[in-house]
């Protein structure tokens, strides 16, 4: 039997618990054979020292992925204070050491002055590209790549243990920020270094640790059982405003023509669009000069599956 034939066209999204030790990605093929989905992806890249909260994306739900990486996260970091990687994490060589220890006064001051909007400066360590190549390939040669600070917004950070040389931290943070960076600019405010030892993501685009699921439980489950585990494609979008709309409507996007709209909504911004059953129908786009909706991504009509609205 030819193995392509055997994939199956289900969609859906799963909140996977991405265990220690791997890359996001062999994470993503694991659970896509245990699904044996013909397509898959996922939200965002976890380091393989990091575990946590991973939106994996499968069939129809990889068209809307992308909705997802702009969105808000969460972490729980634990640090290891007084020591500093070529990393800035616990797979690097050590390369510094202070010399006092830190106060759990300085280090609340420390954490509350890089509370809000700050600029960070990206770690060589990073997928970010520069001419087409990772910076953490530069990084291993021993390059050194100039980076531009970014704005970012650290939201809340909230210390959960504090036992010098370990401390623990919950963090709130936009889209683009490095945790590590984070770790080491704490401690720097107080003429420290800092490394992490483990980290965690908790929550994303409002879902949550708790929802998450296990490769271990997964390859336990029956495949309607695990099938029963899948979010609806409509998930990864659920912060966009909805319209419902008739049929005839919903048949004109689908052959690329534009429908005409008289509701209030922001003109270029996606929207989720449903029928009159309340299928998802995919994400249209409000154009104000015209009065209309045009189709932005559309789901297959072939793959309804896991598609109900929230």
């Amino acid at each position: 039997m030819n193995p392509k034939s055997s994939k199956r066209a289900i969609s859906g999204v799963l909140l996977l618990d991405k265990p220690v030790g791997i890359s996001s990605n062999l994470a993503l093929q694991k659970a896509r054979r245990l699904f044996n989905a013909e397509k898959a992806g996922h939200t965002g890249v976890l380091d393989p020292l990091a575990s946590g909260l991973l939106p994996v994306c499968l069939g129809e739900a990889t068209k809307f992925a992308q909705y997802l990486l702009d969105a808000d996260k969460a972490y729980t970091a634990t640090l290891k204070l007084g020591e500093a990687t070529t990393t800035g994490d616990a797979e690097g060589e050590l390369i510094d050491v202070a010399d006092k220890i830190i106060e759990l006064i300085d280090f609340q001051a420390a954490c509350a002055a890089l509370t809000g909007e700050i600029r960070q400066v990206p770690p060589m360590f990073s997928a970010l590209k520069h001419e087409g190549k990772p910076l953490y390939e530069y990084a291993r040669q021993g390059i050194v790549i100039e980076r531009k600070p970014r704005d970012i917004t650290i939201y809340q950070i909230d210390i959960i243990e504090f036992n010098f040389p370990k401390a623990v931290i919950d963090v709130r943070c936009s889209k683009g920020t490095y945790i590590r960076t984070l770790s080491e600019d704490i401690a720097k405010k107080i003429n420290s270094f800092a490394h992490l030892t483990a980290l965690r993501r908790i929550a994303t685009a409002g879902f949550e640790i708790e929802q998450t699921h296990t490769l271990d439980k997964l390859s336990h489950l029956s495949e309607s059982e695990r099938d029963a585990l899948l979010l609806p494609c409509d998930a990864l979008v659920q912060h966009l405003p909805r319209v419902d709309l008739d049929d005839d409507s919903v048949k004109k996007l689908r052959f690329g023509q534009t429908v005409p709209f008289s509701g209030s909504l922001k003109s270029n911004t996606p929207v989720r669009a449903y029928g009159l059953a309340g299928e998802f129908v995919g994400l249209v786009e409000y154009f104000s000069h015209h009065h209309c909706l045009k189709a932005v991504r559309l789901m297959n009509t072939g793959s309804l599956k896991n598609t109900n609205p929230l």
